[in-house]
């Protein structure tokens, strides 16, 4: 197991480099003028010329790269504008503030948003699709599959209009989005995001119901699960002791891609509710020109990517021991 770990972990590092290399090259050769689009749409020709000496715009972009990335493990000094602590992942000179440091402001919100939406889609997702597949070719069956059908078909900017609408303004049942610390107040930090979780997690439920049932009846048709059930074994027992099992390797998956995802920023959900996440902040980066914010935005993206892939695969040499062979 812990071979296993350890070639994933080796593998992580690579992709992620890679990942960030291709991420800089994009953001920094490709526009004619890196420098002006960094300094955003308030910037003075004083304020210009720092910044290009600050991003060493006179040296080669592998020079360039090698810099950004040093400041990773070392920090890295801006004249003119601070200093960036290690981890560094560049300085935002719209804000004047780390880029680093401006994320994990935002992240917890995020966070936050992420894991109670991932709680809801994957208890719910998951028991319909095994209620489904049990109940296969009945009425329940039918039922979910058509929601899930339907579910799947929405946008979340339109479900969460809706319900911002009908359940804030209407009927006045639930209060205004927004984000309060859970340390601070658990009460207010739960009804704050329960919307953006309901209205997030009903497009993944629809999802995952329509996978679960899917991988559920496929696996209670193999030969293992119909030898279980000729040696006697409870209905029960086959259930959740073989088909269960078998079935939730994919699965797992791609829950890992999904959270990693989310955890990167949920731009759509955060940006109808007006919740200050990354993925809000990715937004007002896009707007200002922000290209250091963006570039760490995505970076730190892709390493939850990886890094839930990570965990993704732990879980499921747990759940399968032949995957710690491979």
């Amino acid at each position: 197991m812990l071979r296993f770990l350890v070639r994933r972990l080796l593998g992580a590092v690579i992709t992620l480099l890679i990942i960030s290399a291709v991420t800089f090259m994009l953001f920094y050769a490709v526009p004619r003028d890196p420098a002006r689009m960094a300094c955003g749409k308030l910037c003075t020709p004083e304020t210009l010329e720092l910044i290009r000496h600050n991003m060493g715009i006179s040296d080669s972009l592998p020079v360039q790269y090698w810099h950004w990335l040093s400041g990773i493990f070392l920090g890295r000094e801006y004249p003119g504008f601070g200093h960036c602590n290690a981890p560094c992942l560049g300085y935002s000179f719209v804000n004047r503030e780390p880029v680093l440091s401006t994320v994990m402001d935002r992240f917890p919100t995020t966070f936050s948003l992420a894991i109670g939406a991932s709680v809801v889609f994957v208890v719910f997702g998951v028991g319909m699709g095994m209620l489904a597949a049990v109940k296969q070719g009945r009425a329940t069956d039918k039922i979910a599959s058509s929601a899930s059908l339907v579910a799947s078909s929405m946008q979340i900017y339109f479900v969460g209009t809706l319900a911002m609408y009908l359940f804030v303004y209407q009927w006045k049942i639930m209060g205004q989005p927004s984000y309060t610390p859970f340390t601070e107040n658990p009460g207010a930090w739960f009804g704050g995001l329960l919307l953006p979780w309901l209205v997030l997690a009903l497009i993944f439920t629809a999802n995952y119901t329509r996978m679960t049932r899917s991988q559920m009846v496929e696996t209670l048709s193999e030969d293992y699960v119909r030898t279980a059930r000729a040696k006697g074994l409870s209905r029960r027992t086959v259930f959740f002791r073989f088909a269960w099992r078998g079935a939730m390797g994919p699965i797992v998956t791609i829950f890992g891609i999904d959270l990693g995802a989310l955890l990167g920023g949920a731009m759509i959900t955060e940006k109808t509710f007006s919740v200050q996440g990354v993925g809000l902040l990715a937004v007002k980066s896009v707007f200002t020109s922000d290209l250091p914010m963006l570039l760490g935005i995505m970076v730190l993206t892709a390493s939850f990517v990886v890094i839930a892939n990570i965990v993704v695969d732990a879980v499921y040499a747990l759940i399968d021991p032949r995957i710690r062979l491979a």
